[in-house]
């Protein structure tokens, strides 16, 4: 989770106030959900009329192929 927030730090850009026209700073960030895919909510304020903005983080999916996959036992029975 940490190595997924720090990815979506680097690549943040502030939005800007629609009514000051001034960037705004960032206040913090959340997970908004982890599964199926992972979103984090990165909120911010303006400094000057303490608008709230949101800019949110989407990842991709990974697909992780299963260590083993199941399947049922094969049993000959002789008669």
């Amino acid at each position: 989770m940490v190595d997924r927030l720090r990815s979506a730090a680097e690549h943040l850009e502030a939005p800007t106030c629609p009514d000051c026209h001034i960037e705004m700073r960032w206040y913090r960030s959340e997970l908004l959900a982890d599964e199926p895919v992972p979103i984090i909510a990165h909120l911010f304020v303006c400094p000057h009329c303490k608008r709230a903005g949101q800019a949110d983080t989407i990842f991709k999916g990974t697909s992780v192929p299963p260590d083993k996959l199941s399947a049922p036992r094969c049993v000959a029975y002789a008669a």
